[in-house]
C-alpha cells in the first residue's frame, strides 16, 4: 500500500524531492497542496494522509515564520527532518538553445538565488512567479518555446523538459530544512537511541534573565542547542513565544522536559526524533 504524503507545491518541487528522499525506497501517493494553510487544513481533516511535508528554514532566507505559527496551533508532531540541498537548473524545450531563449520564470526566491548566472545573461528577462515547478509544467504541457523555467532535474523529468544548464545557483551551499509530520493522535516513543532531537515551542514571564535560566538549564542537562527562534505572541505586545531544538542524551527526553517545564511559563513539545540527513536535490 502507498503511503500518502502531502506537500505544499505540485509534482517536482523541493518538497517532492524531499518527501521522496526522506522516504526514500518506499511506495509513495503524493498529495499537492496550493498553500501551508491549505496543506495543514486538508492534513487534519483527511485522515487517509500518513504524513505532510513542510520546509522550515533555508540557509540564506531564514526561518519561515508563519509555517512555525502553523504547526503550533495545528495537531501536527514533528516525525523527522531532512536537509535538502537547493540545485537549481535551467530547464526548456528539448532542442532549445541558450540564445533562443527570450524569459526565465520561476519564483522570486528562486531567480534571487541563481542572480549571478542570470545577470550573466542580461537579455533574458526574469518573470517572478508562484512556484519553480509549476513553471516547468506549464512550458511542458504548453509547449512553450523561447521560455524557460529555474526548477529541480525532477520537474525536467517529470515535465519533459532539457536541462540547458545544471546548478546554477550562486550559493552550492543553499539548504532547506524540512519537517516530517505525523498527527498527535499517532504517538511517538520517547525512549529514543542518543542522538535523538526534540523540538519545543515555549513562553517566559517578561522578567530579565527567564530565557537564560532555559539556556542554562539546557546547558546542564548536555542539550545541544541547534536552533531557538522567536516569534510574536498576537495579542500581547513585545512577547515572544520561542521556538527550540536540541539534541539529547540518550533517554533523556523525559527528564529533561521535566526540567523545563519548572522554569517556562508554558511548553508545548512539538517533536521528538531522529537528526535529519544531508541530501543533494
Amino acid at each position: 500500500m502507498k503511503k500518502k504524503v502531502i506537500i505544499q507545491g505540485i509534482i517536482g518541487s523541493f518538497h517532492d524531492i524531499a518527501a521522496r528522499s526522506y522516504f526514500h525506497g518506499e511506495p509513495l501517493d503524493i498529495i499537492p497542496a496550493d498553500s501551508f494553510p491549505a496543506l495543514f487544513e486538508q492534513f487534519s481533516q483527511d485522515q487517509s494522509i500518513d504524513h505532510a511535508v513542510i520546509a522550515i528554514e533555508n540557509t540564506i532566507a531564514g526561518s519561515i515564520l508563519f509555517n512555525y505559527h502553523l504547526l503550533k496551533e495545528s495537531d501536527c508532531v514533528i516525525s523527522g527532518e531532512i536537509l535538502l540541498r537547493i540545485k537549481q537548473n535551467l530547464l526548456a524545450l528539448p532542442g532549445t538553445k541558450l540564445e533562443d531563449l527570450e524569459e526565465v520564470h520561476s519564483h522570486y526566491m528562486a531567480l534571487a538565488q541563481c542572480r549571478e548566472y542570470l545577470d550573466a545573461h542580461k537579455s533574458i528577462r526574469k518573470i517572478e512567479r508562484e512556484d519553480t515547478a509549476l513553471c516547468a509544467r506549464e512550458i511542458g504541457q504548453q509547449n512553450i518555446e523561447g521560455v524557460a523555467a529555474i526548477a529541480s532535474e525532477l520537474a525536467a523529468e517529470e515535465y519533459g523538459l532539457e536541462v540547458l544548464a545544471a546548478g546554477v545557483e550562486t550559493n552550492k551551499r543553499n539548504f532547506t530544512r524540512f519537517l516530517i509530520l505525523s498527527r498527535k493522535s499517532d504517538g511517538q516513543n520517547d525512549q529514543s537511541p542518543s542522538g535523538q532531537k526534540a523540538s519545543v515551542c515555549f513562553s517566559l514571564k517578561h522578567q530579565t534573565g527567564s530565557l537564560n535560566s532555559i539556556l542554562t538549564c539546557l546547558a546542564q542537562q548536555d542539550c545541544n542547542l541547534t536552533k531557538i527562534q522567536s516569534v510574536p505572541i498576537v495579542g500581547k505586545e513585545w512577547q515572544y513565544y520561542f521556538f527550540a531544538d536540541f539534541i539529547l542524551e540518550k533517554n533523556a527526553f523525559q527528564k529533561v522536559m521535566h526540567h523545563l517545564e519548572e522554569k517556562v511559563e508554558s511548553l508545548q513539545i512539538l517533536g521528538h526524533y531522529k537528526k535529519g540527513e544531508y541530501h543533494d536535490s
